[in-house]
């Protein structure tokens, strides 16, 4: 048999391959690549190899490897200077001539990359990570799809809108303005939603039922901080403005019974000093929570940072919102789709955060409950599903049994 027929029947036989694109430039691009990975092999299990590469930090050269940990310091301790970077990048001429100058640095290692991987399918899930991609293959002679998922919300930078990409998809109205107003092809642009792990289109059973797997008090109203992957923010201040304010007088209609569930992301020096606290009302400190969801099924407010998959899971359980800060930039947007959708509140200062979660614990229980039935309205639990199906048809891939949405069961996630 010649080798042109074997390099045939391999082509025939050989699985097809999608290779997700991301860098750990903040940890809410992981964790989409990662839904998604888990709803390709969910849906199509041996039928499609899937990869996810940090094809910044993995295959680029120093210093190029090193500008997604500048990214996590600015944004830590300097987030002016995150501020500026962003800002100057929105520049189409400036962007383009950077992401030029990287490709042409990086082109040897990147190109080893693809060819390691073979893909059939690019996806990639950060804004750095299409247009450079693209010139790469390009210069290889190889034509190879790229699809872009956007995983913000509302401020979405121009970088991630690629014209040259094959699908795009967008997760907000907001965003799909953007992407016309960017120039991006109506026929290209897909609305389903932000892409969030699959296990969040499943109903949450009851909330006392959670509550007592996870060893929380059933009867008591609970409010859950997080302080994202990296547990950053004022965590401690404002846990322990709800403890105070929960632990006092019954004033102002606050109601005695509360518990704190305090989620400390990888930030271990954080858990460690919250677990030594003595909390005045019944607290959980946790370090990083793979089973997120039902931690956030359990609850019945939460105070975060306007992360915008925080966001997204949080509004598939129901869950009121307290955003406590956000990130300059990507961030800010995220702010006034909290409250334009009526779905929560933003508040800094501690005291006030306490302030609020009383209220809603208490005389404002009414307005709790409405804002926990506008989140399920807003929230689009079959977004990763959707994004994956559309995919995988542009692949040849016939998707498996429709998914069906399932059905809301309004006192399983209400008090």
């Amino acid at each position: 048999m010649t080798g042109a027929k074997i390099a045939a029947m391999d082509s025939l036989t050989r699985k097809k391959r999608v290779l997700i694109l991301m860098t750990k430039a903040g940890g809410g691009h992981l964790a989409s690549a990662r839904a998604l990975k888990s709803a390709f092999d969910t849906r199509y299990g041996e039928r499609l190899d899937v990869d996810i590469v940090d094809l910044w930090m993995d295959h680029t050269p120093w210093p190029l490897n090193q500008l997604p940990k500048t990214y996590r310091f600015t944004v830590g301790n300097a987030p002016w200077i995150h501020e500026l970077y962003y800002e100057v990048g929105k520049n189409r001429r400036v962007a383009r001539s950077l992401m030029r100058a990287a490709c042409g640095f990086a082109r040897e290692t990147l190109t080893h990359a693809i060819e390691q991987y073979d893909p059939d399918l690019m996806l990639s899930v950060h804004p750095l990570l299409q247009r450079i991609p693209l010139q790469v293959t390009r210069q290889m002679r190889r034509s190879i799809p790229l699809v872009t998922v956007i995983t913000d919300l509302v401020s979405i930078h121009p970088t991630w809108f690629e014209p040259e990409a094959m699908l795009c998809f967008v997760p907000t109205d907001e965003a799909r303005a953007l992407a016309l107003k960017a120039g991006i092809d109506p026929s290209r642009i897909r609305q389903y939603g932000l892409p969030i792990r699959p296990v969040f289109a499943e109903p949450s059973p009851p909330k006392t039922e959670v509550r007592r797997r996870l060893g929380l008090a059933v009867d008591l109203d609970t409010v859950l901080i997080v302080g994202g992957g990296d547990g950053v923010g004022p965590v401690r201040d404002t846990a322990q403005a709800i403890a105070h304010r929960f632990s006092t007088a019954t004033e102002g209609g606050c109601p005695s019974g509360c518990q704190m569930v305090i989620v400390c992301g990888r930030n271990e020096k954080l858990r460690i000093s919250l677990q030594g606290v003595s909390w005045p009302i019944p607290t959980e400190v946790l370090g990083f929570v793979d089973e997120i969801w039902d931690w956030m099924a359990a609850s019945d407010c939460v105070v975060t940072k306007a992360g915008p998959g925080t966001i997204a899971e949080s509004l598939t359980r129901g869950l009121p919102m307290v955003i406590s800060g956000y990130i300059p930039g990507q961030e800010e947007g995220n702010v006034s789709y909290v409250q334009d959708h009526q779905v929560g509140v933003f508040e800094t200062d501690p005291n006030r955060i306490a302030d609020t979660v009383a209220r809603w614990f208490g005389d404002d229980r009414a307005e709790l409950i409405l804002m926990s039935r506008r989140c399920h309205t807003l929230a689009r639990p079959r977004a990763t599903i959707e994004i994956v199906d559309e995919t995988t048809r542009h692949l040849g891939e016939t998707p498996p049994a429709p998914w069906e949405e399932p059905r809301v069961l309004w006192r399983s996630v209400l008090p």
